[in-house]
Order: C-alpha cells, then structure tokens, then sequence
C-alpha cells in the first residue's frame, strides 16, 4: 500500500469517527426541541453529551487538519469550492458550543429559550449541510484544468446532494434518539425509544433510496458490501430498540453511519474529489498527495498520538457512562 493510500483510509476513518460521534451529539440537539416536553428535560437531553460533546469535535479539527497535510490540493479545492456550506457549518458549531455554556449562566426564561433554539437549529443545520457535502463530493464538482472549483453554490444542490442531506439528517436524529434511550431513565427514556422507531423507518426508506443511488450511478464493487451491511445494521437497530436493547440498538445504529460513509468513501476511491466537467480533471489520491516524506512523518506522529487520542476519549466515555432523569437536575432557583 503506498502513502497517500494509506492517508486516505487515515482520513476516511477520522471523518467517519467525526460522523458516528457528532452524529449522535447532533441528534440530541435536534431532540431538545421535538422529545423534551419541558426545559427539565432538555436540561436532562443536554447533560447526556455535556461532558462529552467539545472533545467529538476534536475529530472534526483531526480530519481537516489531516486533510490539509497529507491532500493540500484536495484540501484547498474543497474547502474553497464548499466555502459558504462549511462556513455555515462553522459558525453553526461555534453557536452551538457558546449556547451549551451560556444557557444556564441567567436564569431568565427568555434567555435560555433563545439558547435552547440556538442549539436546535445549529444542531440540525450541519447534520443536513454535511450530508450535502459529502453527497457533492461522490457525485463530482465542477473543476477547471486548474485544479480550481469552477461552479457557484447552486451546483452544489442537486437532487442527489439534498437527499443525502436529508438522509444524513434523519439518521443522525434516529441515533441521537437511540443514545437518549441509553442514557436517561424514566418516563423520557421510554418516549426516546418510541420516537426512535419512526425516525428509524424513516431513515431506512432514506437510506434505501440514497444508498442504491449512490451504489448505482457511483458505486463499485468495494462499496456493495458496505451498502448492504448499512442497510442490515439499520435493520437490527431498528428491531433492537423495539425489543429496548438499547446497548446493542446503539452499536448497531452506530455501524450504520459507519457503513453508511464506508460507502461514500469506498465509491469515491481513488478520486478525492471528481470532476463533473471532465473526469481527466478529477483530482485522484495519488495527485493531490503531499511529498512521500511528509506523508512519512505524518506517518509517524499519527500512529503515536493516535492511540493515545482514542484512549483517552473512550475513558471519558466510561467514566460518564451512567443513566441521567430529571430526578437528577436541582429545582431552578
């Protein structure tokens, strides 16, 4: 296996990790707003990923960052291309994380129902806009001779690109739902299971039509397996939570958002990023590398930090493992 193979399985791991933790963050977000009933119980949604949410966003810098060292010409093409969808993103996060420590700091009811919108909206506007932009990334941008993105942001919201959206929208909230069930007690863990059930359909009638799409006009032999394995882990979340496994409900809706960009990945493989105006202008892994020698020591640092990364991140997992209900959150003062 050469290098910038091997980085772009690196990069495809850190994105997915990216996806599988934020997916579930993201979704409580969403459901502050469509399960908690009152600002009880969104305090109670909050706390599941309160000490965990800022270091699932570690895995965003990780993969940026991975991508603008070992891809520069990916990196520069994509995030100038998907400029404004990511700014987006980027001002959503930064909402979203200043809403997390502000709502608390006033008791006023104005006050922290302004935040608690913040969060809703800023949790389910990147789940939507990233499954836009990797949806834009398998079916090809237009790019110049230049290696410049040569389209407006109208290109980047075809049909296929607002499914993959939406998709990725309803699958991060059917995991978050999961993860709640997991992670709260009493009468909110059973409405938690009961609404996940419905999204759960819903994103598997998404997922059908997405993921035979993709496989269809962009897939391979590589990422066949990965479709079908997304589309049976769906299917046994979905019957796990309804039998209120919700340990195993969550690993497994936690394989389908794997599977899920395993495909993505697998069926772009070996471009990075095609070209829809002429596919000998795709940027493919092995052109848009950096030295072999920086790839090297990229190399090295990652197989030391890495493990020490995941290490100490599935510790804090642990360490806050236990069930929250509102019986647990102080009278307000």
């Amino acid at each position: 296996m050469h290098l910038h193979d091997f980085w772009f399985l690196l990069i495809a791991v850190l994105w997915t990790g990216y996806f599988f933790l934020e997916g579930f963050d993201f979704g409580i977000g969403v459901l502050t707003r469509l399960l908690a009933r009152d600002r009880t119980e969104r305090r109670v949604l909050i706390n599941t990923i309160g000490p965990v949410w800022d270091g699932n966003e570690v895995w965003l810098i990780t993969a940026a960052g991975a991508t603008f060292a070992a891809f520069p010409d990916w990196y520069a093409t994509l995030f100038s291309g998907f400029y404004l969808p990511l700014l987006a993103v980027l001002v959503c996060l930064i909402v979203r994380g200043v809403a997390f420590e502000y709502r608390h700091k006033r008791p006023g009811e104005r006050w922290q129902r302004n935040w608690e919108h913040a969060i809703f909206w800023c949790s389910l506007l990147p789940a939507f806009l990233w499954g836009v932009a990797f949806a834009d990334i398998v079916r090809g941008v237009p790019i110049g001779p230049d290696k410049n993105f040569s389209g407006d942001v109208l290109d980047l919201l075809g049909p296929y690109a607002l499914l993959g959206g939406l998709f990725t929208l309803v699958l991060f909230t059917f995991h978050g739902a999961v993860f709640a069930a997991l992670k709260t007690d009493g009468d909110i863990r059973h409405r938690a299971r009961a609404q996940a059930r419905w999204y759960g359909l819903a994103a598997l009638a998404l997922a059908v039509a997405f993921l035979a799409w993709t496989q269809a006009a962009y897939g391979n032999g590589r990422s066949l397996p990965a479709t079908l394995v997304a589309v049976v882990a769906l299917l046994a979340a979905l019957a796990l939570n309804r039998a209120g496994r919700e340990g195993w409900a969550f690993a497994l809706s936690g394989v389908t958002v794997v599977a899920v960009f395993a495909t993505v990945f697998l069926a772009l493989f070996p471009d990075v990023l095609p070209s829809s105006t002429d596919p000998a202008w795709s940027l493919t892994a092995a052109g848009s590398a950096s030295s072999p020698y920086t790839l090297k020591i990229m190399t090295w640092v990652a197989g030391f930090a890495t493990p020490l990364i995941v290490g100490y991140q599935a510790w804090t997992y642990w360490v806050f493992r236990k069930r929250i209900s509102t019986r647990h959150i102080p009278a307000a003062h």
